[in-house]
């Protein structure tokens, strides 16, 4: 822990996916403190918040609750934390995600040793690793009065989202986009435009959206990645994604449209 100081800092705890927040009568925020709220050993630096350090630990033992602290779900504090600390939770999340699964050089096998807040180096073969950052598009699709919805096998519960998938070598986020419509729903799109992106820790994408148009075909879902697909209209959507996703800002934004 040499690169603690004596001055305050946001401290983003985990153990596994839960968060340690700090209770606030009723609310909940990051502890911020010299030293971190709980034991600790390998500490990363996250950013600053306030002009404030952030740093992230994982600890081996489950967070407990007590009368100042609260463990909690990362996508679950979203409803919970300041719109910024919740994004930088993501990175701190993103960041120990790399930090474990980059502890040996993949081309000679040595340790590797930290160089920066973001990079690590091999001190055998001088090779550099960086945190790998996943592209994934969604892509909502529009048809008269109607959007695509499909609820995929991976989903935790009974809501319907986008088309999504992830961005193969050598192709560009547009063939992508198509791509992934044609294999997960045999539907040919048209008029594909960007919508934005958001950054996804869980645990280390970047989603970005897309708007396109419905040209011709009849549903056939990819059987081993969605369980059920169709049109629907805003009389009859089905359960939505939560807010703090992209694809529901995509869904809201749709409707906007559709008043």
């Amino acid at each position: 822990m040499s690169n603690i100081n004596n001055a305050p800092a946001y401290w983003f705890i985990f153990f596994n996916d839960q968060l340690l927040l700090k209770k606030e009568g009723e609310t909940y925020t990051i502890p911020c403190s010299i030293h971190p709220p709980v034991p600790v050993e390998n500490v990363l630096e996250v950013s600053l918040f306030q002009d404030i350090p952030c740093r992230t630990a994982v600890v081996e033992a489950p967070l407990e609750e007590t009368p100042d602290f609260l463990p909690m779900g990362l996508r679950a504090s979203y409803d919970y934390l300041d719109g910024r600390l919740h994004t930088l939770a993501g990175k701190a999340y993103e960041l120990i995600y790399w930090d474990r699964h980059s502890r040996f050089c993949p081309a000679c096998g040595t340790k590797t040793v930290m160089q920066t807040a973001i990079s690590k180096q091999c001190p055998a073969c001088k090779y550099e690793i960086y945190p790998v950052v996943s592209p994934a598009i969604l892509v909502l699709i529009r048809k008269e009065d109607s959007i695509l919805l499909v609820h995929a096998r991976n989903f935790k519960g009974s809501f319907h989202g986008l088309v999504a998938g992830f961005l193969e070598t050598g192709e560009t986020l547009e063939e992508c986009v198509r791509r992934e419509v044609m294999e997960e729903t045999g539907l040919e799109i048209t008029n594909i435009s960007y919508f934005g992106n958001q950054p996804w820790p869980y645990p280390s994408n970047l989603m970005v959206g897309f708007i396109a148009d419905y040209v011709s075909g009849t549903i056939r879902l990819q059987d081993e990645e969605l369980s059920e697909g169709a049109f629907f209209t805003k009389e009859n959507l089905p359960e939505l994604p939560r807010k703090l996703s992209l694809a529901r800002k995509m869904i809201d934004w749709w409707l906007e449209q559709n008043k």
